[in-house]
């Protein structure tokens, strides 16, 4: 199966969310967070840095719920620019 490459605002919804979760998860370790999520730490990593722009939805179900983030308000936040920095601040 052949991949597409990710468009621009893709790209750029990958790393609106990756700074929503770090501001959210604050002083918690990547470690603690991602165990208690159910995913790796490495993951939450790439999540986090961008590097894995779109995840799979359950992998953001189970971090937003660690971290007390509901899904609407993630989708709202990731999917308008100008909305970057509005939660978990």
């Amino acid at each position: 199966m052949v991949r597409l490459p990710l468009t621009t605002a893709e790209l750029e919804r990958g790393q609106r969310l990756g700074a929503l979760l770090r501001r959210a998860r604050g002083s918690r370790s990547i470690l603690e967070t991602a165990l208690d999520a159910g995913v790796s730490p490495e993951t939450l990593r790439k999540i986090e840095s961008g590097r894995v722009a779109t995840p799979a939805f359950p992998t953001i179900a189970a971090i937003a719920d660690v971290l007390g983030l509901s899904l609407d308000a993630v989708w709202a936040e990731i999917s308008d620019p100008a909305a970057s920095g509005r939660l978990a601040s």
